[in-house]
């Protein structure tokens, strides 16, 4: 869902792009991930395992895909005297915050997936001095399932729908993001951490609420809480990331959810 878009951006803006999957290239593999990048000035590693409750039971293969994966990536783009661009989580963090989490806040992961995704931002600043580390969250686009697509399918089978309303983040289209990863490079900013979602807050329940209207449905969303879903992986209950980052270097950060909303949704829920 993302590199699609990363690639269309990085293409839009000039760059010559090669985009590779795992059949092509098993970034677990440390020489095959060596040769993989050879001759390139800056890779994008949008490779991840992302089915949080799956890893609570496979957190070894969770953590091959994303921290090894990632330092082999990270040591390869070094060697290669490349940039690397690793994407990491908002679930690196407890999630307990009342306030935007700044980029340097400890991370405290309370879920395996949440431990693989810190273990890889770990391994990248440590295998390559020229990194970009760029958290996001709640990331929704065109090219892959995701929440407004599955809610847009719900809302029209059914007359109401519950969804959490005590779980709080930024929604963030891929497009958006895929525009901020080529900005960051593009202004060659300095090494480092940087927060790539929306601005603005807004529970899932609301989130839900606004895609409905999107999509012309009249299904009615009633609040729920978490506890009345019995999903392995804790959720973060507040995921709200903040900008400062970004701010410091003189790169504009994502607008408004609500806003970026109204833009993505003709083309996510086409």
């Amino acid at each position: 869902m993302l590199g699609q878009d990363v690639v269309a951006a990085a293409r839009a803006a000039g760059a010559d792009v090669d985009a590779v999957d795992r059949e092509h290239l098993d970034i677990t593999d440390a020489a095959a991930a060596l040769a993989g990048v050879r001759g390139y000035d800056v890779v994008v590693n949008c490779a991840a395992w992302t089915a949080v409750d799956a890893a609570e039971d496979q957190e070894a293969a969770a953590f091959a895909v994303n921290a090894v994966g990632p330092h082999n990536l990270a040591r390869a783009a070094a060697a290669a005297d490349a940039k690397i661009v690793q994407i990491s989580t908002d679930y690196v963090f407890e999630g307990h915050g009342t306030s935007p989490y700044a980029e340097d806040a400890p991370m405290a992961p309370a879920s395996a997936y949440g431990r693989t995704k810190a273990a890889g931002e770990w391994a990248v600043r440590a295998g390559n001095p020229d990194h970009l580390i760029v958290r996001t969250a709640w990331l929704y686009g065109a090219g892959g399932p995701n929440f407004p697509k599955t809610m847009a399918r719900l809302g029209a089978e059914r007359d109401v729908l519950t969804v959490v309303d005590d779980q709080k983040g930024q929604p963030t289209w891929t497009v958006d993001l895929a525009d901020l990863i080529v900005r960051l490079v593009a202004a060659a900013v300095p090494s480092g951490t940087y927060h790539g979602t929306s601005s603005g807050e807004v529970t899932w329940n609301g989130f839900a609420k606004q895609i409905m209207a999107a999509a012309g449905l009249s299904a009615r969303v009633d609040p729920v809480s978490s506890a009345a879903f019995a999903a392995k992986a804790p959720r973060p209950a507040y995921s709200v990331l903040g900008h400062d980052a970004l701010r410091a270097v003189g790169v504009e950060p994502i607008g408004d959810w609500a806003d970026r909303w109204k833009v993505a949704a003709p083309v996510v829920l086409a």
